[in-house]
């Protein structure tokens, strides 16, 4: 049965529509006031709220605002006996579902009701298949001394909401271990957005964390949201952050400090609420010393360090993680999973392997599709 709070400081109200949505099957809660309302939603979960706009204590709009930082899947639906467009245009830009002017019509209302389940049922379907397809990205195969070691920092560290510096070659598991930060703290219900700093132009990377005004430079056509509000209330990754301009880092740093951003051309401070992590293949101390990084905004990224060891490092790993390619290529393909003879799992352990766990995933594609039926050694020295 869907549940519906109705936060309104009209007790006439409230009961008419209590009476309105229990006769069509509702489940219903009432708060007198925002501050009510407010504890409510905290302490319970609600599919649909019908909120007044204006009521004393705390407004409409103010329950809404704290809600959304709640991160729950609450449809709000605004309701004011002195409606306006900039009223409704407001409430909709701060995550309102719908307005509705008081009295309410009820054949509107009924189906602004449905409609808002509708959209409820499609976003927890949207966060349950996008936390399995985290899931899945995060998992970390193997049993080395080295491995266990990354995930038993990553267990520690990740219910808090500590910075965390990712270091480590290039396809060694960085990304890996953000997502498996993600996956397992406080935030897995909201976002993780990554930003990859060395695939940006440093003239676009502060459009792109911070997002721009329209008209702000010669291609600002519209307004963009940047990265941190995209990531409020989940996670930020910020991915080769050793490759960010100075610029970019002073903002980085301000974000990080104060916990607002500004968008370029814009005056306006928005608050985030953002965990950042970072990774690198630099050695960020060396780039300080070279001027190229800043000492203040390492500090605050490196709360706690995780250096994912090289798969040079961890060669025991090997057979595991060629086992979950050959089954992950098989699912991907629609074909039987391969086999790899011991010997030829022995040839593959000799190798440096100096791209990482991404070279030894494309190597096993390459065998996959080469190969016959199974992967010999053979089929290794010569494909390799």
């Amino acid at each position: 049965m869907p549940k519906v709070l109705i936060i309104d400081d009209e007790k006439s109200i409230r009961y008419s529509l209590r009476e309105i949505l229990e006769y069509e099957k509702y489940e219903v809660d009432e708060a007198k006031d925002g501050e009510e309302g407010l504890e409510k939603l905290k302490a319970q979960d609600f599919d649909i709220c019908l909120c007044d706009i204006k009521m004393p204590k705390m407004d409409g709009i103010e329950v809404l605002e704290k809600a959304m930082e709640l991160g729950k899947n609450t449809q709000f639906i605004m309701i004011s006996a002195h409606g306006s467009i900039e009223t409704a245009v407001e409430a909709t830009k701060k995550g309102a579902y719908d307005f509705i002017s008081k009295p309410p019509d009820l054949n509107r209302l009924l189906v602004t009701l449905r409609n808002a389940l509708d959209k409820s049922s499609l976003v927890e379907e949207t966060r349950v298949l996008r936390k399995k397809i985290i899931n899945k990205g995060s998992q970390m195969i193997g049993e080395s001394e080295a491995l266990r070691h990354v995930k038993e920092m990553i267990a520690k560290v990740a219910p808090t909401d500590a910075r965390v510096l990712i270091t480590g070659s290039n396809g060694s598991g960085k990304e890996l271990v953000a997502k498996a930060i993600h996956a397992l703290s406080n935030r897995a219900e909201g976002p993780l957005v990554e930003v990859n700093c060395a695939a940006i132009p440093s003239e676009l990377i502060e459009s792109e964390l911070f997002g721009h005004e329209k008209g702000s430079f010669t291609s600002a056509v519209k307004q963009r949201i940047g990265k941190f509000e995209l990531a409020n209330g989940g996670t930020l990754f910020l991915d080769e952050i050793g490759d960010m301009s100075l610029s970019a880092q002073a903002k980085v740093l301000r974000a990080l400090q104060e916990n607002k951003i500004s968008r370029v051309g814009g005056d306006k401070e928005i608050k985030v609420n953002v965990r950042v992590l970072a990774a690198t293949n630099k050695d960020l101390k060396e780039e300080i010393k070279q001027g190229r990084f800043r000492e203040d905004l390492y500090h605050r990224l490196s709360v706690i360090v995780i250096h994912v060891p090289p798969l040079k490092d961890r060669k025991e790993d090997i057979p595991l993680l060629a086992e979950h390619f050959l089954q992950d290529i098989a699912d991907d393909y629609g074909a039987a999973k391969k086999t790899i003879t011991p010997e030829a799992m022995e040839v593959l352990k000799s190798y440096e392997w100096t791209g990482n766990i991404r070279e030894l995933r494309n190597v096993i594609e390459r065998l996959v599709i080469m190969s016959g039926t199974e992967i010999t050694a053979d089929d290794v020295r010569k494909y390799v």
